[in-house]
């Protein structure tokens, strides 16, 4: 059975092993000297600069290949579920083969095991060695990222550590699972890469944000949080600012899940309507003077001033956010719950084979 398992994978698992092989060798070669690079440019930064530039030009610089491997990461183990997990029993329905291997003394639970265990430990072997690879090569990127491509964004997240590997058995299994029920190839593949996609949206939407209690906490306004700052309508009408969405002074790297703007008595600001500002912002109004102090455009003060004015007048951040601190930790806890689905669709796999097919 090892042996004809392995003689139906075999022209596959070389294409992907020789990709995996000249990615990594790749990564290999380049990631050095990224990582140099890197450590220049932080040696370069003086006390009064926050690296702030730097870390812009630096990202800007790699950010199409920073992009394109996550995206490799992130398609790999649902190409593992379409052309490894969704064809692997069908394939043999169709044709009728399973028939002959279960009239040669094996049986159904050891035809499955085997194909199981062969087959999902090279697609596990595959999404750990292309994650783990990709996560080395772009650490000084992730550390330079702008906080919507942090490493504890959803979109990156999925693409880093050891989560790639709990991806690729669950959409392997779940390929198999749906082709045991469904017996046909082509719909077998297409439920496959629908529920897989679903489940992935899922995940960091209704599920990841809890895995772990939320920081809830207040903060300054500052460079870190105020993304602009613009007069509101005719003279001495206030000023508006856009508040971030995806930072928090003090936690670079962290996962922001709510972010708005509290007046001096603690209550929510309410939103500016029509407002439009950069991205990853929230439009707030302030009734700060525009027309003399520090926030009046004739002061010429600078918005630095006008922001520690804001402060001073008790207007505060409020966030609720994941740390990045807490990466390892949500990777483990991630890949423990694809863990347990993967073997609930194993069970239901053998259950189906021993009982319900022909």
């Amino acid at each position: 059975m090892i042996w004809l398992t392995w003689r139906q994978l075999r022209g596959s698992a070389a294409m992907t092993a020789a990709v995996l092989a000249i990615l990594t060798a790749v990564l290999a070669l380049t990631g050095p000297d990224l990582a140099s690079r890197y450590a220049a440019g932080i040696a370069g930064c003086t006390p009064d600069d926050t690296c702030d530039d730097f870390f812009n030009r630096f990202f800007d610089e790699y950010q199409i290949p920073f992009l394109a491997l996550t995206l490799v990461v992130l398609i790999l183990p649902a190409l593992i579920g379409l052309f490894w997990g969704a064809p692997l029993i069908t394939r043999e329905l169709e044709a009728g083969t399973h028939l002959l291997v279960w009239n040669q003394s094996v049986t159904r639970g050891r035809w499955l095991a085997v194909k199981l265990g062969l087959i999902g430990l090279a697609a596990m072997v595959a999404a750990g060695v292309c994650g783990l690879a990709v996560t080395w090569w772009s650490d000084p990127l992730d550390k330079s990222a702008v906080p919507e491509m942090a490493q504890m964004s959803p979109l990156v997240f999925s693409a880093r550590g050891i989560a790639p590997i709990g991806y690729a058995a669950f959409a392997f299994v779940l390929g198999v699972t749906v082709g045991v029920l469904v017996r046909r190839t082509l719909p077998a593949m297409a439920l496959t890469l629908v529920a897989f996609a679903a489940i992935q949206l899922a995940m960091p939407l209704l599920v990841r944000p809890d895995l772990m209690p939320p920081v809830t906490s207040t903060f300054e306004l500052g460079r870190t949080n105020v993304n602009g700052l613009v007069p509101q309508g005719q003279e001495g009408g206030g000023m508006q600012i856009f508040l971030s969405t995806s930072a928090v002074p003090g936690h670079a790297g962290a996962w922001v899940l709510s972010s708005d703007l509290l007046d001096p008595s603690g209550r929510t600001v309410v939103g500016v309507d029509g407002a439009s500002g950069p991205s990853s912002t929230i439009a707030r109004s302030i009734p700060v003077s525009t027309t003399s102090g520090p926030c009046a455009p004739a002061g010429a003060q600078g918005r630095d001033a006008c922001v520690a004015e804001i402060n001073r007048l008790g207007y505060r951040q409020q966030a609720t956010y994941q740390p990045l601190e807490r990466f390892w930790p949500f990777q483990w806890i991630e890949t423990g719950i694809y863990a347990l689905l993967t073997l609930g669709l194993t069970w239901l796999g053998f259950r189906r084979v021993r009982r319900g097919m022909s």
